[in-house]
């Protein structure tokens, strides 16, 4: 059977440090294993006292630029477990200080009972390569590789930091260290690493290391297909078609997860024409091979451009296939028509879904804001609530915008006058600067309109006082006639009850109310 492969795009080219002590007192003078060995076995993790976390930390902190013995002899003296789950709690606590851990590093491996295992050695790691110490940094790598206790999350670590340093020389150096350890070039733990990088934005570098080590190590169709995501992820289709091309050149054929990807991109970036002739000539030569994460893409852009014929045309096409429609696709189907206006015809499509999720109320929901329809959006949302699908905090936030807009003013009074009631709660909340700097923004409102942090107020009150809070704001907007606000803020105040309120619920309610409003 003769497999047609994909077009090529057409390419419009445009002018486009503390040297380390050994690590090998850490093995307990043994010698060294081979790849194949296993690796030392973790100790079972046991509680970590946090008084004695908090006297070690301390130490480290303060006594970080001593010299070696005094600080050996502060610890010698402070009574503690030594176990691998307190190393890591240690390098939790200096996230971004290398020296702490470093210095604490060094003192461990003077332990006679602690040995290293690759989780702890890739922690201190990660903590030093967030530093920015690269001396520091490469010396560690090449002590752990002759320790043999590297792993694919250590390969990981490595690229990343050094990547996002621009240490292109190391990044490629990193891979012939490692084999010369004793670590062979592994097409699977070049695809891991790609994938990383991609993944942080970071693809220049990536492509940079599979090209320098293209004759040791073949790229595969995995390879190809993160380049082509990561290409698509920082919006340059140029390279990503290059790659799609290079791809199809070496024989390759791109896998479904690579097309999506490329259309995706191609849509995202205005280029319309161009990602319907991808699905297009999909459709002529791989129709077998198109599924529902296909259909779904292009049935979204098409929603968004408002082309609702095409999208139904190829809605059409899916079902004749038997691709049943999920409902993340129906959703998108549902937002499409209620930004139209043909809001009778979405309202028809929830009523014979089966088993509504989130998905497709969030379709109606943003269709009827889109129309600026929030009291409908409300029913919605009650009726969701109803049937038993629980709310996320994008919903809410998509409801209070459709109600206050993204100032968060309804009008002057202070009921209903977000400026108020977030400058007050951020005062109750201990966080007067936040406060001052809003107040500041409110005082200056003629030269700039700032736009209301919704996620930030919900995330300051996602706890029991703000649950309590949210009952008392809801009663307010009810005073004055607001019920659909009043309804989200109750919801959203039983939602971030506690365990133990929630068992006390039927009780009688507490006492104390915390007053929300300035003044």
């Amino acid at each position: 059977m003769i497999r047609v492969r994909p077009p090529k795009f057409p390419i419009n080219l445009r002018p486009l440090h503390i040297h380390l002590q050994t690590l090998t007192a850490a093995a307990g003078g043994s010698t060294a294993v081979a790849t194949t060995s296993p690796p030392p076995l973790a100790q079972p993790i046991t509680p970590v006292n946090q008084a004695h976390l908090l006297r070690v930390c301390t130490i480290l902190y303060q006594q970080q630029n001593s010299p070696e013995p005094k600080l050996h002899s502060s610890l010698t003296k402070t009574p503690f477990n030594l176990t691998h789950e307190f190393f890591l709690q240690v390098c939790n606590n200096f996230q971004y200080s290398w020296r702490p851990i470093y210095r604490f590093h060094l003192f461990s491996v003077t332990q006679p009972h602690f040995t290293h295992t690759s989780t702890t050695l890739n922690k201190m790691l990660d903590v030093v390569g967030k530093s920015r110490n690269i001396e520091l940094f490469w010396d560690l790598c090449q002590e752990i590789g002759k320790l043999h206790l590297l792993n694919i999350k250590t390969y990981i670590i490595a690229l990343r930091t050094l990547a996002a340093a621009r240490e292109l020389k190391k990044c490629v150096e990193f891979f012939h260290l490692m084999n010369g350890f004793g670590y062979e070039y592994r097409v699977e733990v070049l695809d891991k690493v790609v994938e990383s990088l991609c993944k942080n934005k970071l693809v220049v570098e990536a492509k940079h290391v599979v090209v320098k080590l293209k004759d040791c190590i073949k790229p595969d169709g995995e390879t190809y297909k993160w380049l082509i995501y990561g290409f698509c992820d920082v919006g340059d289709l140029i390279e990503a078609s290059k790659v799609w091309n290079l791809m199809v050149d070496e024989g390759f054929e791109p896998d479904i997860n690579a097309v999506d990807t490329m259309l995706e991109g191609l849509f995202k970036n205005n280029r319309f024409d161009e990602g319907l002739k991808l699905f297009q000539s999909m459709r002529v030569k791989r129709m077998e091979d198109l599924g529902l994460s296909t259909y779904r893409v292009v049935i979204n852009w098409l929603c968004k451009k408002g082309k609702l014929g095409e999208a139904h045309n190829v809605f059409e096409e899916m079902q004749m296939r038997d691709i049943k429609a999920d409902n993340e696709t129906l959703g998108l189907i549902i937002y499409g028509l209620t930004g139209k206006g043909r809001v009778k015809e979405a309202y028809n499509i929830v009523e014979r879904i089966e088993k509504p999720d989130i998905n497709v109320y969030h379709g109606m929901i943003k269709g009827l804001l889109r129309l600026k329809r929030a009291s409908e959006a409300t029913q919605v949302f009650r009726e969701m609530i109803r049937r038993g699908c629980e709310p996320t905090m994008h919903t809410y936030v998509m409801l209070l915008q459709g109600h206050l807009g993204r100032r968060g003013r309804k009008g002057e009074d202070p009921l209903v006058n977000f400026d108020t009631i977030f400058v007050g709660g951020l005062v109750k909340a201990g966080k007067s600067l936040e406060a001052t700097k809003y107040v500041e923004r409110m005082i200056n409102r003629g030269l700039e309109v700032p736009r209301f942090d919704y996620n930030r107020f919900l995330h300051y009150f996602s706890n029991e006082e703000g649950a309590i809070m949210f009952e008392v704001m809801a009663e307010k907007l009810r005073e004055v006639g607001l019920f659909d606000l009043a309804d989200i803020f109750a919801r959203y105040g039983e939602r971030m009850a506690t365990r133990e309120r929630r068992r006390n619920r039927t009780q009688e309610p507490q006492e104390e109310i915390i007053q929300t409003c300035a003044g």
